[in-house]
């Protein structure tokens, strides 16, 4: 007969297999796989993914830390769905923090991190003419991402990243909006500009005013989605 496990060693099989679900569900949530307001099914989720329950209990704790779950006693666990005046925060708090991203990088960026995010905004233009708005919002939240990272300030990188997960669940609706990417694309390109010329004034104001427009384009699209009659919407 098979002795049991040491509990340490269980308790990091544990871990790693909760690591391993949270990481998919988390994939899957920031992929539309599963919208604002769907219940996750802890028994289903189990069966899908092969592993014992304590590790999708687990996992969901992580989800609801990131701020991607909520939990409802007696009912479940539920993907959490942004309100507006949320969304609003974060895009305030986004602000300031690319503002400082910005300014920093017009005045240490290197030449092969310029030339990086350079050739992200050439693959963006070029999703542009192509009409691709898939691959132009992922090539958009690498830019960002990257450019955050080469910052260098870890503490900023958690955080924003942490903002940007919450937000995709309110931004994700917004992806029809094919007719914006031209004027996105025209915005990071003016960011680039300004951080190649070493202006931190002009980088951190670009970066800034860039966020803060897609917060008013933002707004504007939920007031239009709210005034739609039941039946417009619905088609």
């Amino acid at each position: 007969m098979a002795s049991a496990l040491h509990p340490t060693i269980a308790l990091l099989q544990t871990s790693s297999l909760a690591n391993v679900v949270q990481q998919e569900v988390e994939r899957a949530i920031l992929a539309g796989e599963y919208a604002p307001g769907d219940k996750l099914i802890e028994a289903a989720l189990a069966r899908k993914m092969g592993v014992s329950r304590g590790p999708i209990r687990e996992a969901f704790r992580m989800l609801e830390e990131a701020g991607l779950v909520r939990t409802e006693k007696n009912r479940g666990v539920f993907v959490r769905d942004i309100p507006i005046d949320e969304a609003v925060e974060i895009f305030d708090l986004r602000a300031a923090m690319d503002e400082l991203v910005g300014r920093q990088l017009a005045a240490n960026i290197t030449t092969a991190q310029l030339k990086e995010v350079r050739s992200l905004v050439d693959a963006m233009e070029k999703a542009v003419k192509a009409q691709d708005a898939y691959n132009y919002h992922l090539l958009n939240l690498k830019f960002h991402d990257r450019l955050v990272e080469m910052a260098g300030n870890r503490k900023l990188t958690a955080i924003y990243r942490k903002l940007i997960k919450e937000l995709s669940l309110f931004r994700r609706l917004n992806l029809a909006d094919s007719w914006l990417l031209p004027i996105s694309a025209g915005e990071h390109r003016s960011i680039v500009k300004a951080i190649a010329a070493g202006d931190a004034e002009a980088a951190g104001k670009a970066m800034s005013q860039h966020v803060m427009d897609s917060k008013q384009r933002t707004i504007a699209n939920d007031l239009r989605r709210q005034s739609r009659p039941p039946q417009a919407a619905a088609g």
